[in-house]
């Protein structure tokens, strides 16, 4: 894929981001690995360094001028996050890229089924 075609994969992610909160796990880790032929492991930790910029800054700053962003919750859950995805980060570095990318779709396929089936 040429540089073009990464662009565009990036503004495709950031356009399903700014609409629906989402990115990293559901548009970019499939699209790496099944567009661009990286392994589990590879997709995930290109994905995280791509959050490593405040990439959803802008898209964040529209929902807060909105009345939509909890600050007083964000700024913990940010700090859970930075020492979870190290710790997370560090654990799955022995699993097997097969297992991994299994979990990963039963995850996917389990918030799916929440999201359609549930009402509230």
């Amino acid at each position: 894929m040429a540089v073009a075609g990464y662009v565009v994969l990036g503004v495709l992610a950031g356009l399903a981001s700014g609409m629906f909160g989402i990115g990293g796990g559901t548009i970019l880790i499939p699209a790496l690995v099944y567009l661009l032929g990286m392994s589990q492991h590879q997709a995930q930790g290109t994905t995280l360094a791509i959050m490593v910029p405040p990439i959803g800054l802008l898209a964040a700053l529209r929902y807060y001028y909105a009345g939509h962003v909890r600050l007083d919750i964000a700024a913990f859950i940010c700090l859970g996050f930075f020492f979870g995805g190290l710790l997370g980060a560090h654990l799955i570095q022995p699993i097997s890229d097969i297992l991994l990318k299994r979990a990963f779709g039963v995850f996917l396929l389990l918030v799916a089924m929440r999201m359609i089936f549930t009402n509230s």
